[in-house]
């Protein structure tokens, strides 16, 4: 019995079905609407933390936020309150929460050509919402996943070790949070995408060069798109359909502008860091290889662009603490909290880096600024636990460890904190 345990936390209960805002008919939804909002509320800000955070650029952001915004007022929901922010992720993906909290990263957003293309690529995130996919998706699958939420540690930590190590998976930034669609999904938010970019007065070849533009580079850089495309299949099915009813059912709108200077001129200031970008995403995908030397050559590349870039110098942070180059690692980590001291991936970056380096006192310290601007993340509550029993600690670490076994018992960090309460006596 481990008397340190308190109630689980409780999640919301999969409900029946429900009726399609769109098509009104019945579809099988995990999720009340209720649940739809308190899902994004709770889990969306670790996701959009995992993929570095809003960018930096207000402008930007505030940009595609009203593109976003035309889109809305074509929408056949009236009951989500549409949120739309830029990340610092590097890698090509845009994806959706089933209450309407959308998040285009940086990868995607500069291989765009035109207001129409954002536009088309919005709209077919609104239309997943809209028709209650990510709902129907996320359901209980996204519930169970709500215990391992931002969670990017594994345990290595022993008594001669407090060295927690930051899972670098094949596509950096990407989390099981995200929903996985099915191709009738995918070609339903085609369609319905199409319709709401084109009732906001685009032109609807803007679906056809966002298809057409996936397409290639995913034959040109597979590996860039290997998330996307997992989450949203793809196929050439779907931009000859596209295609065809621009040429059909939409061929009026043809004259319509697809704003292409001014998605020009206003993202300018992102489009200026592509090959900072580009740098970082030859990097990564040298990290997954765990080429490290080659991923060091291409962070030092971006950061040689834009010092002041937060993703490339958190990310060469990670390349050198993989590399046990721990000093060099913390001056890259320490550089990143100065560029975006309320982004919570570099406080946690930084926790670890002092972990390893003996200094659980200063780990504790970011973990808790780190709790303070995003709170609930159990991999936060884990590591306070390695750090309270590294300053000798005991009976807090123990609560922070039974904290975190009430929020998921499976995996290393699970393993390592049930053995340490079985240790002291509080579990048996």
């Amino acid at each position: 019995m481990l008397w340190l345990f308190g109630a689980a936390v409780a999640t919301p209960a999969l409900t029946g079905c429900a009726t399609s805002p769109v098509t009104g008919e019945r579809i099988l939804a995990g999720l009340t609407p209720d649940d739809e909002r308190e899902i994004d509320r709770r889990q969306s800000p670790h996701q959009f933390s995992q993929d570095l955070g809003a960018i930096q650029d207000a402008p930007v952001n505030a940009y595609v936020a009203d593109v976003g915004a035309r889109l809305d007022a074509q929408a056949h929901r009236r009951d989500v309150s549409y949120s739309y922010r830029v990340l610092n992720a590097n890698y090509v993906n845009a994806y959706t929460f089933p209450a309407g909290s959308v998040g285009v990263t940086r990868g995607i957003l500069v291989e765009l050509d035109s207001e129409a293309e954002l536009a088309a690529l919005l709209g077919h995130e609104l239309a997943h919402v809209n028709a209650r996919h990510t709902a129907q998706q996320q359901g209980q699958a996204l519930l169970a996943q709500a215990a391992v939420m931002g969670l990017t540690i594994g345990a290595a930590a022993t008594d001669s070790d407090w060295t927690p190590l930051i899972g670098l998976g094949s596509q950096i930034g990407a989390s099981a949070l995200l929903a996985r669609y099915s191709r009738s999904h995918e070609r339903e938010a085609d369609a319905l995408g199409q319709e709401y970019m084109v009732r906001a007065g685009y032109p609807a070849d803007g679906m056809v060069g966002l298809h057409r533009k996936l397409l290639d580079e995913n034959a040109r850089q597979p590996g860039l798109l290997e998330t996307m495309f997992s989450s949203h299949p793809m196929s050439a099915e779907r931009l000859q359909t596209a295609q065809r009813l621009a040429e059909t059912r939409y061929a009026a709108t043809r004259g319509a502008s697809a704003q292409r200077e001014r998605f020009m001129d206003r993202t300018a200031s992102l489009r200026a860091l592509k090959p900072t970008i580009e740098a970082c995403q030859r990097g990564e995908t040298a990290m997954a290889r765990k080429d490290w030397g080659a991923a060091q050559e291409q962070f030092t590349t971006a950061l040689r662009r834009t010092p002041g870039d937060y993703a490339a110098n958190l990310r060469m942070a990670q390349c050198l603490q993989a590399q046990r180059k721990l000093t060099e690692a913390r001056r890259y980590a320490e550089a990143a909290r100065r560029i975006y001291p309320t982004e919570g991936q570099a406080m946690k970056l930084s926790a670890t880096l002092k972990l390893a380096q003996r200094e659980p006192a200063a780990a504790l310290d970011e973990l808790q600024a780190h709790e303070r601007v995003l709170p609930g993340d159990p991999g936060i509550t884990f590591l306070k636990g390695v750090s309270l029993e590294a300053m000798g600690q005991q009976r807090p670490a123990a609560e922070q460890y039974a904290a975190y076994l009430r929020a998921t018992q499976q995996g290393q960090a699970a393993q390592y904190a049930a053995s340490r309460l079985r240790a002291w006596g509080y579990l048996r």
